[in-house]
Formats: structure tokens, sequence, C-alpha cells
């Protein structure tokens, strides 16, 4: 199912933890902070995860011009490389508002070493589109792409465009499709995705089809549920912690699992609640964005410090 692009192998995707990279920037000059990303890559890598995610809404692309786009891709392929992860792939986000510009920054991923887009609807003109426009701009994008595509459903960031089950199974037909990421939440729609794919599983790879959830507070229902695992933002605090959770319950250890679930829940509550401001307080690296996004106060770092304290506990002790 994950094909290949016809110039190099394919590094497949499986089921597992996925994080999507927060963006790195100098605080002084907001240029792109290539040493933290490159630390940050690694770092992750080692966790234990099955893949990465750059340009995904922790990864502010819409704050990202084409070329840091293309800047940050290479960085990750490069440190992952380096440091001994060459199967590790990166989904990278490619979402545009007309299908030429999204081809266009899928053949950038490409180009910068990016293995698979990770792509949401478009949503300027959400009045004019019907379902089957929205059908045919993954469809077209995938025949034109040189990498596959994994639709990414998030109605939260496109104006509250919600992709449903008979559309994603629908996009799932097509052989450069091979995944979504629910940010919806909607864990009876990952169900019926997942038995109508024959998603991949922590058991098995059927398919291959990667049926995602897009936050770490239910993978393990996700799992249950017969999907393949988490895209999470989570994960760039506590990625051994993420993917505990799905090992243990990989390994037929639910009721550990549970456990576990519940202090990444209340933990992923912060993320969620406050973006990754308590990044930069644990690990002395990142948590400043882009403007217009505010820069946490002391205050709000110390609050997401003491949301997250729990679950780095967790963390430390792995």
């Amino acid at each position: 199912m994950n094909g290949t692009n016809g110039t190099r192998p394919q590094r497949p995707l499986k089921a597992g933890i996925n994080v999507p990279l927060v963006a790195f920037f100098h605080p002084e000059t907001e240029d792109i902070d290539i040493e933290a990303t490159k630390k940050h890559a690694i770092r992750l890598a080692q966790a234990g995860l099955t893949a990465l995610t750059v340009q995904g809404s922790n990864g502010e692309a819409v704050h990202l011009t084409r070329e840091e786009r293309s800047l940050v891709t290479s960085t990750v392929r490069q440190a992952l490389d380096s440091a001994g992860f060459e199967h590790i792939p990166i989904v990278v986000g490619c979402a545009a508002q007309s299908v030429r510009e999204s081809v266009l920054l899928c053949k950038d991923a490409y180009n910068a070493g990016g293995d698979y887009a990770l792509v949401l609807p478009p949503s300027y003109y959400k009045a004019a589109y019907t379902d089957k426009v929205l059908l045919d701009y993954f469809l077209n994008l995938a025949d034109e792409s040189p990498i596959p595509i994994v639709i990414y459903n998030y109605p939260g960031a496109v104006a509250g465009i919600d992709l449903s089950s008979d559309h994603i199974t629908t996009l799932a037909k097509h052989p450069k499709i091979v995944g979504c990421k629910l940010t919806c939440g909607n864990t009876g729609k990952l169900a019926r995705i997942a038995s109508a794919v024959n998603a991949a599983t922590s058991t098995s790879e059927n398919s291959g089809w990667m049926c995602m959830g897009g936050s770490a507070d239910f993978t393990l229902q996700t799992l249950i549920a017969g999907g393949s695992g988490i895209i999470t933002g989570l994960g760039n605090v506590v990625p051994k912690a993420c993917v505990r959770v799905f090992d243990l319950y990989k390994a037929g250890k639910v009721a550990e699992a549970q456990k576990l679930q519940a202090i990444v829940a209340r933990g992923d509550w912060a993320v969620i609640s406050g973006g990754v401001a308590g990044l930069e307080a644990w690990y002395g690296y990142g948590g400043i964005a882009r403007r217009p996004l505010p820069k946490p106060s002391q205050e709000d770092v110390a609050k997401y410090k003491d949301m997250l304290k729990e679950v780095v506990e967790l963390e430390n002790s792995l």
C-alpha cells in the first residue's frame, strides 16, 4: 500500500507513534534554529517513534516560507540519517488552497527528503466546495504528487470542514492515498475507516493503510478501535511515554496501558489547552513561536510545567 515514487525506495509507514515536530526559532531573529531542530529530531527518534512529521500544526507551516519548509525537511532528514535512523520516514505537511500549490509543496518535500505528504482539505472558499470538489482535490493531488498522501482531518483548522468516514474510505481506494490522521477525535469514524481499509495495527501489517488518531489522549481508544497509532504533539515533550502506551497494548498488557493512558491524557491536556510552551521549561530549547502567536509569559510556562509534571516524571522513569 505504501508504494514507491519510482525514483527511490519508499520508507514504509508502520503502526506506532509519530510526532509532529514543533518549529524552532531563534528568539532574537525568528530565523529557523537548525541546531535545535537537529537535536530534537534525534531525541525523538531515540525514543522509538515509527515516523516523524514536519510542517504539521505544531510545525507552524503557515508561518514558514516555501524555502524554510524545505530547509526544515532536509535538516530533519540529514539529522536522522547521521544518527543511524535512515529507516524512519518523514511525513511533510503540504496543504495549500489549490491543487497546483499543494503539488508544488509535495515536490519540494520529496526533493528535501520527505517520504509522505500530510494534507488538509482546502477551506478558504468553503461555500463552493461540494463533496465532489473535496474528493477531487485529494484525488488530483495524489495523481500528481511524487510522494503518497496522508489525509489530515482537522475541522478546527479548516473552517469546520469534517471529512466523513465515507469520504475517507472512498479516497483510500487510490493507490497513492495511504493513510489518514483524525484530529477530529471521532473514534467511531476511526473504527469505521480502520475496518473498511483493513488498517495496519499494533500486531498486524494488514493492508498497510495507516488509520491514525490525532491526539495522545485517545491512544488506547484508537488501538482498541483497530487504528494504527497516533500522530501526537505531546510526543514533543514525552515521546517515550507515548510509545510506552502503544507498546503495552501491543504486548497485551491492556490494564497497564490503561493506567499510563490516564497519565498521558492528563499531560496532553496541557498541550491541547496551551501548546508546547512547557517544552522550553523542561528541556532548555524551543517554546518560542513566530509572531503573531504570543510568547508565553512566565506564569504560562509555570502553569504548563505544573500540568506536565506528572507525565514528565513518567517519561523520566522509562
